[in-house]
């Protein structure tokens, strides 16, 4: 039977706004924090500063709703980023007005969007497999651990969700030309590295956030007989 939450389309809202903006950010701006880890420069693209959040929000949803529903937000979040890929060449494409072009200029706005393309096209791949990892995996380590110990679920999924999503974005983000081989090395270990510690710093938050959308809810889902097939919107 189809059930009615108070919750869950907020959160669905509020994990697309946050793919979406990292998105805008990975394409606007590459951070250099002048440090290193050993022999490793820690730089990371400005998106990591936010991107963290959607695999808490992943964890969030699949722990309290169950797997198919967080399926169906990761899916909302892929055709969200096709649609603002689309309007963002669209803008790219349309003549710019006099004034704009002289403050601004097609130039500029190239420069900081141009490999926003490139960007999505990384991004729905890493970002298809990295959620649909991370939610399998927590799904799978709830019905192990009988809903026990949801700071150990939650880390570990994210320690392999993470994994697939970054090497998979950087892997193809440079191939695709968006960022410098040079750098590669150091972008996955600073942004892996980055999104874990977020993921560990944030973790009694997470907690205690699920706690309140159990409670409120009335809803604690266990995957027994889920289908994990990515390829489904049924819920």
């Amino acid at each position: 039977m189809k059930r009615d939450y108070k919750f869950y389309d907020f959160v669905m809202a509020l994990f697309v706004t946050v793919l979406l903006l990292s998105n805008l950010l990975s394409s606007a701006k590459i951070i250099d924090l002048r440090t290193a880890l050993g022999p490793i420069a820690l730089i990371f693209d400005a998106g990591t500063l936010v991107f963290p959040i959607s695999y808490i929000f992943g964890d969030i949803l699949t722990e309290v709703y169950g797997y198919k529903r967080s399926r169906r937000v990761i899916w909302a979040g892929f055709v969200a980023t096709i649609l603002m890929g689309f309007f963002v060449w669209l803008s790219a494409i349309l003549p710019g007005e006099s004034d704009w072009e002289a403050r601004v200029g097609q130039d500029a706005f190239n420069a900081v969007l141009g490999g926003i393309y490139g960007l999505i096209i990384a991004s729905l791949v890493a970002y298809l497999a990295g959620e649909f990892t991370n939610s399998y995996v927590l799904a799978k380590m709830k019905i192990r651990m009988q809903g026990q110990r949801l700071w150990a679920r939650t880390i570990g999924s994210t320690l392999v969700g993470q994994m697939v999503d970054t090497l998979s974005f950087f892997i193809i983000a440079t191939l695709l030309g968006v960022f410098p081989l040079e750098i590669f090395i150091s972008l996955v270990v600073t942004n892996y590295l980055f999104k874990v510690g977020i993921e560990v710093i944030m973790t009694p938050i997470t907690i205690q956030i699920v706690r309140m959308l159990k409670a409120v809810e009335h809803e604690d889902v266990y995957d027994y007989q889920t289908d994990f097939s990515p390829f489904r919107l049924d819920a």
